[in-house]
């Protein structure tokens, strides 16, 4: 039975990471987390026998550190638009080496079923998930488009992340969440609200 230390559990997922986003799927091994987080040699292999599990562990860990993200953005009233800006932009941006690693993982997931799993039921919590955040805000989404609004998600999150960094501002990101909420087929666009 693996240690039940959940900081220790916490560091070396967050350190598998950031291996992930710089070194990609095949630099992430139990050695390399070790030693990146300064651990004696077998901490890693303690708490994950195997390296899919350390890939799973790090999927669930950028699940939950996206949740509670998005769970803190919800605290306070905010449109669509906005709401979508400032996660895009943030993940584009501060948080850029979560997302490029949770892109690693999706790819190595076409070749790993175990990962496949649990990232389709990362994607059924991020859809139930979503569904009480637009709730409370009181966004008027119908469920059945969730799906949809997360799909053109993921896919301006990995043009946004993949970009050079230092070319993604807060107006390309904007023009991008405003296409996503009301399309491009000469919907009127909803005045801008001034920032404060």
């Amino acid at each position: 039975m693996p240690p039940t230390n959940p900081a220790r559990r916490r560091a070396l997922t967050d350190t598998a990471i950031r291996l992930l986003a710089s070194s990609g799927v095949h630099g992430l091994t139990h050695r390399a987390v070790e030693k990146e987080a300064d651990l004696p040699p077998g901490t890693a292999s303690n708490y994950f026998r195997s390296r899919e599990a350390l890939l799973v562990a790090a999927a669930e860990r950028i699940a939950e550190l996206h949740h509670a993200d998005t769970d803190r953005a919800t605290e306070r009233p905010a449109t669509l638009v906005d709401l979508l800006t400032e996660s895009l932009l943030t993940a584009a941006t501060t948080l850029r080496d979560r997302y490029l690693a949770i892109f690693e993982l999706q790819l190595e997931a076409a070749r790993r079923p175990a990962l496949a799993a649990a990232l389709a039921g990362l994607r059924d919590t991020a859809s139930q998930l979503t569904a009480g955040h637009h709730d409370k805000l009181g966004l008027a989404i119908p469920r059945e488009k969730i799906p949809a609004l997360i799909a053109l998600y993921g896919g301006a999150l990995f043009t946004l992340v993949t970009a050079p960094p230092g070319s993604v501002t807060r107006d390309v990101v904007q023009g991008v969440v405003q296409v996503m909420a009301y399309g491009s087929a000469g919907v009127p666009l909803p005045p801008a609200v001034p920032r404060g």
